[in-house]
Order: C-alpha cells, then sequence, then structure tokens
C-alpha cells in the first residue's frame, strides 16, 4: 500500500507542477522575446478642405477659395520630438508628435527596435526620462495615458491623440509592459 499512496503522491506533484509551469509559460510568455512584429505605416495625411456638400439644381461656379494662411499647415508639422534611451530591453528609435492639416495630433514612432514582450503599451507620461535602472519604473508615479497596444516591436507605426488631451502635459513616451510595470524604453519630447 505504501507504495501505492507515494506514485500517487508523486503524481499529485509531478501535475500540480506541470500546471504551473503552464501557467507560469501563458504568464511570462518567453516565446515572445524571440518573435518579432515589424510594422511599416505611412505618415497620417489628411485633406486639408471637406468634401463640398451635394447640391441640387443648376450647377453653379465654385466659389473661390480662401488663401491659406500661416495659422494652418499645408501638411504634417513636427511639434515634437525624441529619441528613445534603453531600459528594461535594449530601445532604440525615435518619435514626434504631429500637428495634421486638420489640426489634430499623432504620436508617430520611427524606427523602433526593441524586445517584444506581453501587453507592451505605448504611454505619454509626466514622468522624467532616466537612462538606465533608475528609469524603468517611474512612469506609472504620476499622470500618464494609455495611447494603445504597441503595434509591433520594430518598424514605423502611428498613435492617434485623443481630442482635446494637452500633449504638452505629458512631455515623455514610454514602451511600458503594463504585465511587470517596467519601462523597455522611454523618449524625452523636446517642442520643435
Amino acid at each position: 500500500m505504501g507504495r501505492v499512496t507515494r506514485k500517487r503522491r508523486w503524481a499529485a506533484v509531478a501535475g500540480a507542477g506541470l500546471v504551473l509551469a503552464t501557467a507560469g509559460a501563458l504568464w511570462f510568455r518567453p516565446w515572445a522575446l524571440w518573435v518579432d512584429e515589424t510594422v511599416h505605416e505611412a505618415l497620417p495625411t489628411v485633406s486639408a478642405a471637406p468634401p463640398a456638400p451635394a447640391t441640387s439644381g443648376p450647377a453653379t461656379a465654385p466659389a473661390p477659395s480662401a488663401p491659406a494662411t500661416a495659422a494652418t499647415p499645408a501638411g504634417p508639422l513636427t511639434v515634437a520630438r525624441g529619441s528613445f534611451v534603453s531600459h528594461e530591453h535594449a530601445t532604440t528609435g525615435t518619435v514626434r508628435i504631429v500637428r495634421l492639416a486638420d489640426g489634430s495630433h499623432t504620436l508617430r514612432i520611427e524606427g523602433l527596435d526593441t524586445s517584444n514582450g506581453p501587453d507592451l503599451r505605448v504611454w505619454l507620461s509626466d514622468a522624467p526620462v532616466r537612462e538606465g535602472t533608475a528609469g524603468w519604473g517611474v512612469f506609472d508615479d504620476g499622470k500618464y495615458l494609455d495611447l494603445a497596444p504597441l503595434k509591433g516591436n520594430k518598424g514605423d507605426q502611428n498613435y492617434p491623440l485623443p481630442a482635446g488631451v494637452d500633449w504638452t502635459a505629458y512631455p515623455s513616451v514610454s514602451i511600458w509592459c503594463d504585465r511587470f510595470d517596467v519601462s523597455f524604453g522611454a523618449a524625452a519630447l523636446a517642442r520643435t
């Protein structure tokens, strides 16, 4: 009887160990470190003029258009920029805040190269960018704006800023791992 009990106990321990190992692997997702997701998005453009409304009746000559003013850019205009520094993982690339012709703003990441990982997010933050381990965990200490999940750990990508958000209140960008509360890399935004 003793041997049967020990075998059952050993099987129960082995089964529990397998369940814990599987749960740990699903939580940590270590394979993500070796799988790259590359994104190549073009800079968004917006039509400067809204489409003409449909009319009924006879065609009329178009009204003369107003001359362009200096306050309205003809195309995308970079209003802030920065370069990534590495934190938990080696991270390179640049980031820009771009004002589009319609007045909206987009955060543009270019030439990103970082590790992949679980639950990576793009955050605007009021925290200062510090190099090395001193900067790993500061971005959730104050105000931050979670823009979206990171689209890919390599390449060029765009993240529209919500209307009405004062992006100047967030002078830094972080590639944030929400699963482990750590920054993979961050960039300080300098106005241009």
